[in-house]
């Protein structure tokens, strides 16, 4: 009997080593979650394999990066394992464990890696051939920019959290789409934003064009056209002193072909949208104030102060501010107009400043 006992307990044994390993699920290592089941997860995680025959297996390999395996961490019905960090260059979606007699199992499981995430650029307006910055996360190689129009960018330089791509010829305005093996994005802003300008000087309208620069000269220190026609404004501006301070702007009826172009929806619901323009700080804006004024009835000297510092350091960049923070600062609020909005661009206050700063492309437009 003992022999004929021992006998079977052999068979068995060897039955279970050439039986199929296979996988019925994985979940997480939490035992009080250990009822949540995985189809992914992230990078570095612990995951408990869980199925039959996985005693022999000495490889594990998510996508294409090898996971480091611990003996006393497998057992025939289990493996615990933490997802590799580094990022694959090829993606499977499979889990593939390599066992000893050389048997290969595959398991549908995504490795979830990000996919880029776009949040702004320093400049919305470059030039072809210029190198524009992309600020965003997530930009993993292999990458593409694909600008409006179907044309790609060359990527120039690349971090985490940061592109720079020379623009291509073809570039059209319109959101920019950035794709790497994770997925893809479309940024919410547009490259060349052509939507509600207020204020762009093309063509220029209002009071004021004392600082209108329709020809750059570089022998002047003239920064190049990123969008046409632009303002620069170059004086000694003293404290308090009512002289010429307005770059440009002026009443509705003196800028047809722009004051109105903000829509109804942003005065009834300016949480909506942005205000924007491209700025060029030739010499620092430390001191005084810009003041803005966007979808008012009237001129408003006070109306929304950006305050300093700011220094581009005389290179373009976009500004950005919540148009509800702007309606929020003004002492009238906007109502819905017809005949369309005071706009205006002004440097006033109680500070002596030596200004050298060109504007752009005052608008308004939606957050998403």
């Amino acid at each position: 009997m003992f022999v004929g006992m021992a006998g079977t307990f052999i068979a068995c044994k060897k039955s279970d080593n050439l039986a199929t390993p296979t996988i019925s699920y994985v979940r997480v290592t939490k035992p009080e979650s250990s009822d949540s089941l995985l189809i992914g997860a992230g990078q570095g995680q612990l995951i408990a394999i869980i199925g039959n025959n996985l005693q022999d297996a000495k490889e594990i390999w998510f996508n294409d990066q090898q996971a480091r395996l611990t003996p006393s961490y497998i057992t025939s019905t289990s493996i615990l394992v933490s997802v590799p960090a580094v990022i694959p260059a090829t993606v499977t979606n499979k889990i593939r464990i390599i066992f000893k007699n050389g048997y290969e199992l595959l398991y549908d499981f995504k490795v979830q890696i990000s996919k880029p995430v776009v949040t702004s650029m320093a400049s919305e307006f470059v030039n072809d051939g210029d190198v524009a910055t992309i600020n965003g996360n997530y930009f993993y190689e292999p990458l593409t920019v694909t600008f409006t129009g179907g044309v790609t960018g060359n990527v120039v330089s690349r971090k985490d959290q940061q592109l720079q791509v020379q623009v291509p010829a073809g570039a059209k305005p319109g959101p920019i789409t950035i794709k790497t093996n994770f997925g893809e994005v479309t940024s919410t802003f547009w490259f060349r934003d052509t939507r509600n300008h207020i204020i762009d000087a093309d063509p220029h309208e209002g009071w004021w064009s004392t600082y209108l620069i329709t020809n750059p000269d570089p022998a002047k220190g003239d920064p190049a056209k990123i969008s046409g026609n632009y303002y620069r404004y170059k004086k000694q501006v003293k404290a308090w002193v009512w002289d010429a301070p307005e770059v440009a702007g002026g009443a509705a009826a003196d800028m047809p072909n722009h004051s109105k172009n903000i829509p109804d929806d942003a005065i009834l619901n300016p949480a909506g949208y942005n205000v924007k323009f491209e700025i060029n700080t030739l010499k620092p804006y430390n001191k005084n104030r810009i003041i803005l004024n966007v979808g008012l009835i009237a001129e408003d000297n006070d109306g929304y102060v950006w305050q300093p510092p700011y220094d581009t350091k005389g290179q373009w960049s976009t500004v950005t501010i919540p148009f509800e923070d702007m309606v929020a600062s003004y002492k009238t609020k906007p109502v819905v107009s017809t005949s369309g909005y005071w706009s205006r661009i002004l440097i006033f206050g109680g500070d002596d400043l030596d200004a050298d700063i060109c504007f752009d492309n005052l608008r308004i437009v939606p957050k998403k």
